[in-house]
C-alpha cells in the first residue's frame, strides 16, 4: 500500500473514529490560515539542514505535551511568576529539545496569520511533517486545539514514562492516557529515528536491575559498542542513535532491531523480549509489513493527539508559545542542554 492509499485509509479512520472528537478537524484553518502546513514544513526543512535530529525532537515534544494534562502546549511554557515549567520535570530536563524551532514556526505563522494557530496545533502539525520529511507516512492532522493557561510539573513527573519501565509498567502508563497495547507498540516506533542520552540506558550496560551484570536481552556486539560510547561513570549526556540501522529515517527498522536484541532502551526491547507478551506478534507484524506499521502509527498518533484537548473558548491562542498572553515574565529556555532525541 502506498502513501496515497494510507491517506485514503486515514480518511476512513476519521469517519469512523474522529467523529467522537468533533471539535477537531483537518480543515480547521482552511479559511483562516490556509498555508499553515506549508509554513510549518518550510521551517522544519530549514532546521533539518543543520540539525538532522530535529524531526525526532519535534515529535517527542508532541508526545511529552499530550501525556501531561492533554495536548495543550503546556510543555512549551517557560518558568514565570505564575508558571512552574514542565521542562524541568525528570522526564524532560536535559532531554526535550527543539523549542527554538517551535518559536520559529510560531513567528512565521504570526506573520502570516496573526492570533490564529495555537502552539498545541503547531506541535501536532510539526509531528506529522517531521515524519513525512523523514520518509514516513502522511496524514490529515485534526486541528483546532487551543493553548493552556497552566503547566503542571508534578503531573509531568508522574505521567511521563521512564525508559526503565517493565512492559507491564509501560502498558499501565499508556492505558492511563487511554492508549492500548497496539498504540504502545505503534507509537514506540517513533524511536526509529533520533538519539538518546547514555543516562537513559546505562544501567542496561553494567548493572541491570541491580544484578551487577548487563541486560541479558542486549545484543553483545551492541553492548560492547555502547560501553565504549558510555563508559561506566562517564558523561551521561553523551548521545547515540536510537535506531542503529537507519538513525534518521522513519521506517520499520526499529522493530527489526528488537528481533536481534538491538533495542537501545529497556522499554524498547521489552516489547519483544518479554516472554509470552502479546506485543511480540505486533512487533513481528510490523517487521514483515512496513505499511501495517505506518497505518497503525497514523491511527495511534491521531488518537494520542486527541487526549484532553482544549477547544472553543477554553484556554487561548498564545502569541508566544513560551508564555501565556499578558505574562511578560518568562524564564530561560532549556535549549542549551544536551538532549535525548
Amino acid at each position: 500500500m502506498g502513501f496515497s492509499q494510507i491517506s485514503i485509509f486515514t480518511t476512513l479512520f476519521f469517519a469512523l473514529f474522529v467523529g467522537g472528537f468533533a471539535q477537531l478537524s483537518p480543515t480547521f484553518y482552511n479559511q483562516t490560515c490556509p498555508n499553515v502546513t506549508t509554513i510549518v514544513k518550510g521551517v522544519i526543512q530549514g532546521a533539518l539542514q543543520t540539525d538532522p535530529r530535529i524531526a525526532a525532537s519535534l515529535i517527542r515534544l508532541h508526545f511529552h505535551d499530550c501525556f501531561v494534562q492533554g495536548c495543550d502546549g503546556s510543555l512549551l511554557l517557560d518558568n514565570s511568576s505564575t508558571i512552574v515549567t514542565e521542562k524541568d520535570a525528570v522526564g524532560n530536563n536535559a532531554s526535550v529539545r527543539g523549542f527554538n524551532v517551535v518559536d520559529d514556526i510560531k513567528t512565521a505563522l504570526e506573520s502570516a496569520c496573526p492570533g490564529i494557530v495555537s502552539c498545541a496545533d503547531i506541535l501536532a502539525i510539526a509531528s506529522e511533517e517531521s515524519v513525512v520529511l523523514s520518509g514516513g507516512p502522511s496524514w490529515a492532522v485534526p486541528l483546532g486545539r487551543r493553548d493552556s493557561l497552566t503547566a503542571n510539573r508534578t503531573l509531568a513527573d508522574q505521567n511521563l514514562p521512564s525508559p526503565f519501565l517493565t512492559l507491564d509498567g509501560l502498558k499501565s502508563n499508556f492505558l492511563n492516557q487511554g492508549l492500548d497495547t497496539t498504540d504502545l507498540v505503534a507509537l514506540s516506533g517513533a524511536h526509529t529515528f533520533g538519539r538518546s542520552r547514555c543516562g537513559a540506558f546505562t544501567p542496561r550496560l553494567y548493572n541491570f536491575n541491580g544484578t551487577g551484570s548487563p541486560d541479558p536481552t542486549l545484543n553483545t556486539t551492541l553492548l560492547a559498542s555502547l560501553q565504549q560510547i558510555c563508559p561506566q561513570g562517564g558523561n551521561v549526556s553523551v548521545i547515540t542513535d536510537l535506531d542503529v540501522s537507519t538513525p534518521d529515517i522513519f521506517d520499520n527498522k526499529y522493530y527489526s532491531n528488537l528481533e536481534v536484541e538491538n533495542g537501545l532502551l529497556q522499554t524498547d526491547q521489552e516489547l519483544y523480549s518479554t516472554s509470552g507478551a502479546d506485543t511480540i506478534d505486533i512487533v513481528k507484524n510490523y517487521i514483515a509489513n512496513e505499511t501495517a506499521f505506518f497505518e497503525a502509527f497514523v491511527v495511534s498518533m491521531i488518537k494520542m493527539g486527541n487526549i484532553s484537548v482544549l477547544t472553543d473558548s477554553q484556554g487561548e491562542i498564545r502569541q508566544n508559545c513560551r508564555k501565556v498572553n499578558g505574562d511578560s515574565l518568562s524564564g530561560l529556555s532549556n535549549d542549551g542542554l544536551v538532549a535525548q532525541y
